[in-house]
């Protein structure tokens, strides 16, 4: 397909919409443990497995978490749904009013073997295969599909939070369909916007959202997110969907449950590479299926920025208990300057692949996980992840 002529299309959804929340709240319980009870001072005592689930006026907080911290989780959570913006009942969810169940355990004393003993770190926190990828197709080394998806759910958060666009509510998608010729972007095919609204935005005559805003949205959410030079031959009238059904004032928690880890896609590549099946958020770094899935991000990103590839997917493989990965997978899809084999060679020599290396390099002792939890794991360089200061490094040792 990487060769070829074809379509493809990537979504992303705002911080509001229901999964999000989730993953939101998992991940800020786990920041918070690690403000309080730091990794490297306890040599990765604590555990986190926080998943959260949401409807409508309930929210509820279970998982396994071992610490030695008090962690509030009713009042982390409700900062966290105000923050995003659930702070009127018009949107459906308030962070004052909703119930809120905390139903947290301890790690299983098993799965704690497989990760430390007597104080020390020594094998992945679980088996997996864990999946990294970048490709030339942006700055940030992103697949173009889901790179123009999240500026366009993160412009919508911005119209809404600096009331450029007042009816704009939490709630929010965004789908971009890109068209490809020998295996290069070129243009924008189609595009999808959805966003919970209020009600002063809805036309009296039809009951869905009005004209008038619809051209608000393309004014200023659409054409400031997506370059130019490939919207050419884009026709706003047949290739735009703006809420598509008409209204969307119904949104976030009332409409929609949600639940922590259900938007894998969106959290890494939009389907452009394949998934390992791990989610990310609520996770501690000590479950390779959400550190090692970083470094393999790191790996292929560095591999595509000193040149060697246009394109490079790394696939590890762990077992629980194990510290090194059991197999190690590189694949320049033929766009390699050397070959697969070689790539490998160099990837084992010269990146930390057990849990702590990974941790230690990545940096991911602290407390930064709850930035992670909306618009993408990757292609955001205020990630450690992120850093192409390995470039140089392998391209020399080629």
């Amino acid at each position: 397909m990487f060769n070829n002529d074809y379509i493809f299309t990537s979504e992303s959804v705002t911080e509001g919409h229901p999964d999000k929340v989730c993953d939101q709240i998992s991940d800020a319980v786990l920041d918070e443990v690690y403000k309080n009870d730091p990794p490297l001072k306890n040599n990765f005592r604590c555990r986190v497995a926080c998943e959260t689930y949401i409807t409508v006026g309930l929210l509820i907080v279970g998982g396994e978490i071992t610490t030695e911290t008090f962690i509030d989780v009713q009042e982390l959570a409700r900062k966290v749904i105000k923050d995003i913006g659930y702070t009127d009942a018009k949107y459906g969810f308030n962070y004052k009013t909703c119930g809120i169940l905390n139903a947290i355990g301890r790690q299983s004393p098993d799965i704690a073997l497989g990760v430390g003993r007597k104080g020390r770190m020594i094998g992945a926190g679980d088996q997996g295969l864990m999946i990294g990828y970048a490709c030339n197709e942006t700055d940030e080394l992103m697949p173009l599909p889901i790179a123009l998806a999240h500026k366009l759910t993160l412009r919508l958060a911005d119209v809404r939070k600096k009331n450029v666009l007042k009816y704009i509510g939490p709630d929010g998608k965004s789908q971009v369909t890109v068209k490809y010729l020998n295996g290069k972007p070129v243009a924008v095919e189609k595009l999808v916007v959805s966003t919970q609204h209020t009600e002063d935005s809805v036309s009296k005559k039809t009951g869905n959202l009005a004209d008038w805003a619809r051209d608000e949205i393309i004014e200023s959410v659409i054409k400031p997110s997506i370059p130019a030079k490939l919207m050419k031959n884009f026709n706003y009238k047949k290739d735009c969907y703006i809420n598509p059904t008409g209204r969307f004032v119904i949104g976030g928690p009332q409409s929609d449950t949600g639940m922590t880890g259900r938007k894998i896609i969106v959290d890494t590549y939009g389907g452009m590479a394949p998934h390992g099946g791990g989610a990310f958020s609520g996770k501690d770094p000590t479950k390779v299926d959400r550190s090692a899935c970083y470094m393999a991000r790191y790996i292929a990103k560095n591999v595509v920025a000193s040149g060697l590839a246009e394109k490079c997917i790394v696939q590890l493989a762990y077992a629980i208990g194990v510290a090194e990965p059991i197999s190690i997978m590189v694949d320049s899809f033929g766009t390699g300057k050397v070959s697969n084999a070689k790539l490998e060679k160099i990837v084992r020599k010269y990146f930390k692949l057990d849990p702590r290396g990974i941790i230690e390099t990545l940096e991911l002792h602290k407390p930064i996980y709850k930035s992670t939890a909306s618009y993408g794991h990757f292609g955001r360089n205020m990630f450690r992840w992120e850093k192409t200061d390995k470039a140089n490094i392998l391209k020399n040792a080629i």
